[in-house]
């Protein structure tokens, strides 16, 4: 190279330019997750499918069936409601949080909690949730004890209180982390 030949320069303008096409590239990567929540929302379509199939089927045993067996005929429908609420607080949260605010805002029947809900309420909601859905497994077990064993219901109460610790740890967290200052 002789002395009158330029050397090409990385000039400041250039990298900014390189670092706004990747961090672009990047974000524009958060539409990768739109499809985990439509499939979430295809799981909802499918426990709806499942509820309507107990229900049909406790309505053709409502004159055969026992008390007991038509009270969890009903807590199963109640555990599959409760599972479909949770799927769905996690696909509009997830969606609103990591992917696209959804453009609703004048609706009706938009839930008061769409667009306010971040990780930290999310996360109350989902181990609130699954509580309630294990609580509920718990008495479907409590009621048909005689057709369940001892150790598993051992095992199925010892989950039930693992899940209710890790909600009270969880909200403890939050407690304390809202009480300390922001980093």
């Amino acid at each position: 190279m002789s002395e009158h030949q330029a050397k090409p320069t990385i000039t400041p303008r250039k990298i900014h330019k390189v670092e706004q096409g990747l961090e672009s590239f990047i974000f524009k990567g958060r539409w990768l997750l739109a499809p985990f929540f439509v499939g979430l929302l295809f799981a909802v379509i499918l426990l709806l499918i499942k509820f309507f199939k107990q229900l049909y089927l406790m309505g053709i045993a409502t004159f055969s069936a026992t008390n007991q067996e038509l009270l969890v005929g009903i807590l199963t429908l109640v555990d599959t409601a409760l599972l479909a609420g949770l799927l769905l607080i996690i696909i509009f949260s997830g969606y609103e949080n990591f992917v696209s605010k959804l453009n609703i805002e004048g609706h009706e029947d938009r839930p008061s909690w769409m667009g306010k809900v971040g990780f930290s309420g999310l996360k109350m909601k989902l181990i609130s949730a699954i509580v309630a859905i294990s609580a509920v497994e718990l008495l479907k077990v409590f009621i048909n004890s005689n057709i369940h064993s001892s150790d598993e219901l051992f095992w199925k109460v010892i989950i039930h209180v693992t899940f209710v610790s890790s909600g009270v740890l969880f909200a403890l967290t939050d407690y304390l982390n809202s009480k300390t200052q922001s980093h």
